[in-house]
């Protein structure tokens, strides 16, 4: 008689499907980490020119002189960019199983819990990884410079938002994550077993006001730099 195999192979397929999950909670808490510390350096604009560049010179002088000019701030990036790849792949590999696994491209029944957020967070995803993309070649390595080619950092912010298109390419973008930060906080606890009947209402509440917050944060200095708010 042939030895069954089946149940080892479903205990691996499902042993792997969960570590991807802890993986991709753990990448995606990791992102939501630097984006509320990004949010924050970003509100310098609002002081003043000279306080958003007091802190863009930090970050390149952070570490000093154990490591050198941008030595840290690269270190952050390549961190970032490793875990934005490793969160997009593993949401892209479940994605596939989870479609292979239903038979067809539509589920029959959808969840009573499942949200507007939650069935947008595979194009949301996309949206934020394009973004991501456009962001580094636009601020990090100026590849594009619609505001032309400028040596502050407060400049570039600000001439940067004086442009229509731009701004709206940064509302859209912060739509995305917000969405995205309000179902992935609650899902990244669930996934790391932090859940519980009592406290799940607690969390979803924590996941909207994280994604309001970032959403705000990061719309207000540009809005205030396209209606001329900021000196």
């Amino acid at each position: 008689m042939a030895p069954d195999n089946a149940a080892p192979t479903k205990r691996s397929a499902t042993t792997t499907t969960i570590w991807n999950k802890i993986l991709m909670a753990v990448t995606g808490l990791i992102f939501i980490v630097f984006v509320l510390g990004h949010m924050l350096g970003n509100l310098k604009i609002l002081q003043s020119h000279e306080a958003f560049d007091t802190y863009a010179h930090q970050l390149r002088v952070l570490g000093e002189p154990i490591l050198p000019y941008e030595g840290a701030l690269w270190i952050i990036r390549i961190v970032l960019v490793l875990a934005v790849l490793a969160h997009a792949l593993i949401a892209l590999k479940l994605w596939g199983r989870a479609r292979k696994a239903r038979g067809t491209r539509y589920a029959v029944h959808k969840a009573v819990t499942s949200t507007w957020a939650s069935r947008t967070m595979r194009w949301g995803g996309i949206a934020l990884l394009l973004f991501v993309i456009f962001h580094i070649l636009h601020f990090t390595t100026k590849h594009i410079h619609p505001q032309g080619q400028l040596a502050s950092p407060a400049a570039n912010y600000v001439e940067s938002f004086e442009i229509w298109w731009v701004l709206l390419i940064y509302v859209v973008a912060m739509i995305a994550l917000g969405l995205h930060i309000f179902h992935g906080t609650f899902s990244a606890a669930q996934t790391l077993g932090f859940t519980t009947t009592k406290n799940s209402p607690a969390l979803r509440t924590t996941g909207a006001v994280i994604a309001a917050l970032v959403v705000i944060g990061f719309l207000v200095p540009p809005f205030a730099v396209f209606f001329d708010l900021v000196n």
